[in-house]
């Protein structure tokens, strides 16, 4: 019997969200919608910049705020990433349990990983992270026994921007492979698309299975002018090809069977944590063995209640009966 739906691994990072506008993007030189790396002193002169802006804080992280939406569905997950032993990486241990997610969470040195998302008027969300304690996630603190134990791999693009999360990922992917553990592959920022182009086009050929990204990652990285070229051309190379256009819906293709699935319209206060919702909800479906378009129904679902209320995650979320198979 599976012990996990999901085994997710991404960075480990507390989330600081303060509002912004394009002035201060502009004195920051931010590209509006981008995630940026950040060293420690730029941490430092961000805290300072933003004092009593930070309207919410929370541990979060994409992969966690999508574990955390797989277990709100009803569905089993875990978490691999590394912490600090401070105060963020104790409170951040402890969200995840709170939340019903599986911490497999190593302990290094340094300080727990912050993310900063400045959120403008027109519900965009510009990041800028400091990964901390878990860009030193190394492969032998993988808890392989419980890789082995879930049906799908849940990996970010963002593991791809140090050397040693590189190395934990492949040796992830690669025991996945072996086991016969699906892997899905979310490219999560279109900045990290351009990073590590050729890295993805080869991963996609040889490691995933589906691959979950918005219309400007997708035709990045396939090379293509519009999203249904990109999710034709993407799906040549894995299973599922899922391309999100934000109030279009999205596009999921399989072969040469694509659905189109339309978005439900709601108003949108915070798009923070719109992708890692998709995520969650089209994780679930998979794992109940529901075709293509009905978990795609649920993953536009999923989406557009998370984009209705600040912050990146839902506290509950029911599953309307209309929506299932």
């Amino acid at each position: 019997m599976m012990g996990f739906d999901v085994f997710g691994m991404c960075n480990a990072l507390v989330d600081l969200q303060a509002q912004a506008d394009e002035a201060l993007l502009a004195q920051l030189a931010l590209e509006k919608g981008g995630m940026f790396l950040i060293d420690e002193m730029q941490r430092q002169e961000l805290l300072q910049r933003l004092s009593g802006r930070v309207i919410h804080s929370e541990a979060g992280g994409s992969g966690a705020n999508t574990m955390i939406g797989v277990a709100l569905l009803g569905g089993t997950a875990c978490y691999t990433s590394k912490v600090a032993d401070d105060e963020y990486g104790a409170i951040y241990r402890r969200s995840l349990s709170n939340k019903g997610v599986k911490p497999n969470l190593a302990v290094g040195a340094g300080s727990t990983g912050v993310s900063f998302i400045l959120l403008t008027p027109d519900a965009q969300r510009t990041m800028c992270t400091y990964l901390g304690a878990s860009q030193l996630l190394r492969p032998e603190e993988v808890n392989i026994d419980d890789l082995r134990q879930s049906r799908y791999l849940y990996i970010t693009g963002y593991m791809w921007d140090t050397e040693t999360q590189k190395q934990s990922v492949l040796h992830a992917m690669h025991e996945a492979n072996r086991a016969g553990v699906r892997v899905v592959f979310s490219l999560s920022d279109i900045f990290c698309v351009r990073r590590h182009k050729a890295d993805f086009q080869h991963l996609l050929e040889q490691h995933v299975d589906v691959l979950i990204g918005n219309a400007a990652e997708a035709q990045e990285l396939s090379d293509t002018d519009n999203p249904h070229d990109a999710a034709r051309r993407l799906a040549q190379y894995c299973d599922v090809a899922v391309v999100t256009m934000d109030s279009r819906g999205a596009l999921i293709r399989q072969g040469s069977t694509a659905d189109e699935i339309p978005a439900f319209r709601v108003q949108a206060v915070d798009a923070t944590g719109a992708g890692d919702m998709y995520a969650a909800g089209l994780l679930y479906g998979l794992c109940q063995g529901w075709a293509l378009d009905v978990a795609g129904r649920l993953a536009a679902y999923t989406a557009a209640q998370v984009v209705t209320k600040l912050g990146a995650r839902l506290d509950s979320i029911e599953i309307p009966s209309h929506l299932l198979p």
